[in-house]
């Protein structure tokens, strides 16, 4: 998508935080500094939805991944890869 002459696209987010996790797109430049941006404002809306995860969770492992989505495909899109086997997922290609 362009906005006035600027290239964005569109990122799936991951957080994992205090015990809960969250799911969700945001489109940003492909900048650091406008990606962190985004993923502000979206964290700053009621729309976005947290799941707790239980008193078991690390606190310490805190983390915000994210990978671009391409093509508009949803969750396992982009880099990720999976194959399906009896029983599991494995999943290729995620760093």
């Amino acid at each position: 998508m362009k906005i006035k002459g600027v290239v964005m696209k569109k990122f799936l987010v991951n957080i994992w935080a205090y015990d809960h996790h969250s799911k969700f797109e945001v489109e940003s430049e492909d900048n650091p500094i406008s990606l962190e941006k985004a993923i502000v404002d979206k964290v700053g809306e009621s729309s976005v939805k947290w799941e707790y995860l239980g008193s078991n969770y690390a606190t310490e492992l805190n983390r915000i991944t994210y990978e671009e989505v391409i093509n508009d495909a949803k969750t396992s899109a982009g880099s990720i890869q999976t194959e399906k086997s009896i029983g599991s997922t494995m999943g290729a290609g995620a760093s």
